[in-house]
């Protein structure tokens, strides 16, 4: 298993891509842990930062309703 990012050859992560980080957050809004998205731990610190950064900006919901 290969980090998604690391594959894409992305070096960073943009917060306004909101349906690629859809893909790594649970049906209740939470971020997956790294063992279930297969990121390594640099990408999973920046797409920690890039969710919270959406959510503040209200592009992604803090939780699902």
């Amino acid at each position: 298993m290969h980090c998604y990012y690391c594959q894409k050859n992305q070096k960073e992560i943009d917060f306004k891509d909101t349906l690629t980080q859809r893909r790594f957050l649970a049906l209740s809004g939470k971020i997956k842990a790294r063992k279930k998205t297969n990121l390594c731990a640099k990408h999973q610190r920046k797409l920690a930062q890039a969710v919270k950064r959406a959510r503040f900006l209200a592009l992604l919901p803090f939780v699902k309703p």
